[in-house]
């Protein structure tokens, strides 16, 4: 398999866009080697400018739910570009998005519409923080929620202190005001709240972590978590831009019986296109400009081409109810596969699935949070991931990253990666 196309057109990358990609993980900077600069994709597949052929799991990050391409959303696409594209006042596909969205996730009783999931969680926690009158917010050690100063924060000593930025451009003060706990322990909240009182304004969790790799709540904390915030008045956002629309129709709120005051969505509510929302409680919506004295805006917000795609995405869902009992069969039936082909090597990797989200991580411990997450072998996986490559099977380019499976992928598809799996891991072992 030869790639001398893209590795042609990452070196000219290099010289006009930092690091030769618009988005860092795109680099392959974990895995070795360069990125594949893809051509067109449809239905489970795509392919590169050279011409090989990969079966995707990566689906643009989680939003090709049905695949690429899929018809349906394809036709819908068209209609909007031929009535123009971006009008910058209100249109009819505004409103009707927002009622689909408030029928499909019950506890969003008003949404705003944004361009980015960065963008939908930036605003929660601005709109939480108004509503409040407080300024601190909780997250938690390895959920990412965009690249808002507030959130490139990382854990202080132990988990339990103020957080650090991570990044150079954040300050000191955006710091101080993020507070980290550690996912899956409720004692670390407890501590947060206990020595923070009166200052909380808002926890930001993803309720099923995807970029530690897949990680679920257990149902203990989570509830425990919606039982802190009642009684602390403090603002609980779910971040839902990978699980909204993915996991279940109702999202990760759905599967963990947990209702958020806030919840943010992204990928799959645009149909493949840039998009964001928020929404949850009238009351807290409310606070938002110009209903309230929390201003957020956006030119290209719910503009009718990501308002067309999304609007045919989620009226999908709604008219196909045996929709995610189908993914559940095949993200079974790949999780079982790869599942053989590692015990094949006398190993007992984790696998973490919750719906057509799955992770393998390369340690024989649980994973359950950030700490046992970084203990998987970041080199077998590279390895692996170059191999599986080879074998045409495209895997995010990282440990800490989801396999997404969609409609699109067959059987056929399944088998084909789970013998990829088979002589990948024995090749990649056997490498060590």
């Amino acid at each position: 398999m030869t790639r001398e196309k893209s590795i042609e057109l990452f070196e000219t990358a290099k010289k006009y866009i930092p690091g030769g990609v618009n988005s860092p993980v795109r680099a392959f900077k974990s895995v070795g080697g360069n990125p594949i600069f893809i051509q067109h994709g449809s239905g489970s597949k795509f392919w590169d400018v050279s011409g090989n052929e990969y079966i995707d799991y990566i689906g643009s990050w989680g939003p090709h739910l049905f695949g690429h391409n899929p018809p349906f959303i394809i036709n819908a696409l068209k209609k909007a570009i031929d009535a123009g594209v971006s009008f910058g006042a209100p249109t009819e596909l505004e409103v009707r998005m927002a009622i689909l969205i408030t029928e499909l996730v019950p506890s969003v009783e008003l949404v705003r519409m944004v361009n980015s999931g960065t963008e939908a969680t930036m605003s929660a926690v601005r709109v939480a923080r108004g509503f409040t009158k407080k300024n601190k917010i909780i997250k938690f050690e390895g959920c990412y929620h965009g690249h808002a100063d507030y959130f490139l924060i990382k854990a202080g000593s132990g988990a339990l202190t103020f957080g650090v930025p991570t990044s150079p451009g954040v300050t000191d003060g955006n710091a101080a005001d993020t507070l980290v706990a550690d996912f899956n322990n409720i004692d670390s909240v407890k501590k947060l709240v206990q020595s923070n009182k009166n200052e909380i304004a808002a926890i930001i969790i993803e309720p099923i972590a995807g970029n530690i790799g897949v990680v679920r709540s257990t149902d203990a904390f989570i509830q425990e978590l919606r039982v802190i915030c009642d009684e602390k008045k403090i603002v609980l956002i779910f971040d839902e831009v990978m699980t909204g629309f993915r996991v279940a129709k109702g999202g990760a709120q759905e599967i963990l019986g947990v209702t958020p005051d806030l919840s943010t969505f992204g990928k799959i509510i645009g149909g493949g296109l840039p998009v964001g929302a928020y929404g949850g409680k009238r009351e807290i919506m409310e606070m938002v400009s110009p209903l309230g004295p929390v201003y957020q805006a956006g030119t290209l917000s719910g503009n009718p081409l990501a308002m067309s795609a999304g609007y045919a995405a989620l009226s999908f869902i709604k008219e196909n109810p045996n929709l995610y009992s189908e993914l559940e069969e095949s993200s079974s039936y790949l999780e079982g596969g790869i599942r053989k082909a590692f015990e094949s090597t006398g190993k007992n990797y984790c696998i973490n699935r919750v719906g057509s989200m799955l992770t393998f991580f390369f340690t024989e411990e649980s994973v359950i949070d950030y700490t046992t997450a970084v203990k998987s072998d970041t080199n077998l996986f590279s390895r692996f991931f170059s191999e599986m490559l080879n074998r045409g099977i495209y895997l995010a380019p990282s440990q800490f990253e989801a396999v997404f499976i969609s409609t699109a992928h067959t059987t056929e598809d399944l088998d084909k990666t789970c013998d990829a799996a088979f002589q990948s891991i024995k090749a990649a072992i056997g490498g060590s």
